[in-house]
């Protein structure tokens, strides 16, 4: 039922699938270009449409009264991303814990354009040792879907060169939000 009005919902707003659900029972799902308030609620449509079971990863001040338990029922958990901490070893250890787990991580952290993505969903996906799955809103066509899922071979340009091709040319709500793709990582190689 819950897939069915999510894809009609899509459809209705104009909005196509393309491609088929990952195969994978574990992995790191990445969303790009992340750059407008829409890309939550576009998000959990399309997972609903495709049947995915998704949980993310928001800051924690979405998940206070009066909606912090909506956020959790729909797959959140709350991060504070002020405070220092070790995000990539409770991540790991989450995976560790589970036969099944659809990770959404954001990989610009913020709406807003960002020299560098945000390295997080990599070192999880490398340490967990489960594949990093492109997803995407193409907002040009009005489009949405998965690419197949990459494992992570320790070269992180090589790794980071598979994404750059996958997302070249979508389109995100607001094009000027839109950083490289690249991580800081690569900047010291």
């Amino acid at each position: 039922m819950k897939q069915t009005i999510a894809r009609w919902l899509l459809r209705a707003a104009g909005w196509s699938l393309e491609g088929a659900p990952p195969a994978h029972a574990r992995y790191v799902l990445i969303a790009a270009p992340h750059t407008s308030n829409w890309d939550f609620p576009l998000m959990l449509l399309y997972a609903a449409a495709f049947d995915i079971k998704v949980r993310w990863m928001g800051k924690h001040s979405l998940f206070v009264w009066p909606f912090g338990g909506v956020m959790r029922g729909l797959g959140g958990m709350p991060i504070v991303r002020h405070r220092a901490g070790n995000l990539v070893t409770s991540m790991v250890a989450a995976f560790e814990q589970v036969d099944q787990l659809v990770l959404v991580v954001p990989t610009e952290g913020t709406r807003d354009r960002t020299d560098y993505w945000k390295s997080g969903f990599y070192h999880i996906a490398r340490q967990a040792n489960v594949p990093i799955v492109p997803s995407f809103l193409d907002f040009s066509r009005k489009r949405g879907g998965f690419g197949p899922g990459l494992s992570t071979t320790g070269n992180v340009v090589a790794d980071m060169q598979y994404f750059r091709d996958f997302y070249a040319g979508m389109v995100g709500k607001f094009p000027a939000n839109v950083g490289p793709i690249r991580l800081r990582e690569e900047a010291d190689l």
